[in-house]
């Protein structure tokens, strides 16, 4: 404690005369406040454009989204068959996303297909939640479902592989050209 304070005095003594020690003009705590109010209009601009922004997101997310709200449909469910779901979820997301970053003119068949075949699978996964809100978990029940989730994840993958290879060939078939 003792050399931290001396650390501190010397540190004071070598700025001693570099001090700034002007005083405020008469009318500073005015031209501050007016400042002040001026940047409050700015920042409600700045607030109302944020919220208008959140908003569009949100639409969009919600009009795009066309995977099935997995909260409502696992009510019956268990912790762990909840942790699952959305363990894959999260997965099949992501490969949802490369494979629409992916999107091209070349690619959009492809894409439009795995779409349709993601929507089938959606549709049998649907159908076995309800069969477990109606039955209770069973094994066979779960084992439909991580198997439902599994299929879809490696056809997202493959599809993904199958485009990647679609754009090396284009690539290579481009490079001979040259």
């Amino acid at each position: 404690m003792k050399k931290e304070n001396k650390k501190l005095d010397k540190l004071f003594d070598k700025f001693e005369n570099q001090w700034d020690i002007e005083a405020l003009e008469n009318n500073h705590e005015q031209r501050f406040v007016q400042k002040l109010k001026s940047k409050k209009s700015n920042w409600k601009r700045f607030v109302s454009i944020g919220i208008a922004a959140s908003i569009v997101v949100m639409l969009g997310l919600s009009i795009f989204n066309t995977t099935p709200k997995k909260t409502e449909e696992l009510r019956f469910a268990s912790k762990e068959t909840k942790q699952t779901d959305s363990i894959f979820t999260v997965l099949i997301e992501n490969e949802l996303e490369k494979i629409r970053e992916k999107k091209s003119p070349e690619n959009e068949k492809i894409i439009s297909d795995a779409l349709k075949q993601m929507r089938t699978l959606d549709s049998d996964y649907e159908k076995i939640i309800k069969e477990l809100e109606t039955n209770g978990e069973s094994k066979q029940i779960i084992y439909a479902m991580i198997r439902n989730l599994q299929t879809r994840i490696s056809f997202l993958q493959n599809v993904l592989l199958h485009i990647e290879n679609n754009e090396k060939l284009k690539n290579i078939s481009n490079e001979k050209t040259i």
